[in-house]
């Protein structure tokens, strides 16, 4: 049964054949493209550097990472607006229209029981909010203008509220 084994068949694999050839040729292949290409890129970078001194000075730095924005707490200051000047920015919308019940600018009748009910109740419903009017008619305003709001509206409706005192610088530490 052992007498089947011929000498051709030993001797094919004694010798490397061609197949192992091709498969050395690739795994040297295989090992050196990855190290060539690092390598290259490595070059490449280094070259990359000596040109960028200028691109890190700090000048360019710090224009590459400037504040996009800032943020302030509290009120900001600006100037107090007038009456017509809060009409004209927030309350026109509707009370020019005479929209969802408001009633119209200037328009007597419409305010006549309003204005009778006093300047202090007009004042409340500005502030927080009366029937389909949010508080200040959704804007923000300091107390002082939307008065002084209240005042432009009904005094053009027949009203004869005077002008609010303005209020009062608050007293700085140093001024004590």
């Amino acid at each position: 049964m052992s007498d089947n084994h011929h000498a051709s068949t030993h001797d094919a694999h004694a010798a490397p054949s061609h197949s192992s050839f091709k498969k050395v040729i690739l795994l040297v292949v295989l090992l050196a493209v990855p190290v060539v290409v690092v390598g290259s890129l490595i070059r490449y970078y280094k070259a990359q550097d000596s040109a960028a001194p200028a691109s890190m000075s700090e000048e360019a730095v710090a224009a590459r990472i400037q504040k996009v924005g800032t943020l302030q707490l509290g009120a900001p200051k600006h100037e107090l607006r007038t009456g017509e000047d809060v009409f004209k920015a927030q309350c026109t919308t509707c009370h020019t229209a005479g929209l969802v019940g408001a009633p119209k600018f200037a328009d007597a009748a419409a305010w006549a029981p309003r204005i009778a009910t006093g300047f202090d109740a007009l004042l409340n419903s500005a502030l927080n909010g009366k029937g389909n009017m949010t508080k200040q008619g959704g804007a923000a305003f300091s107390d002082y203008e939307i008065a002084r709001t209240v005042v432009y509206m009904t005094n053009a409706s027949g009203a004869k509220f005077a002008e609010p005192k303005a209020p009062e610088a608050a007293e700085t530490p140093a001024a004590k």
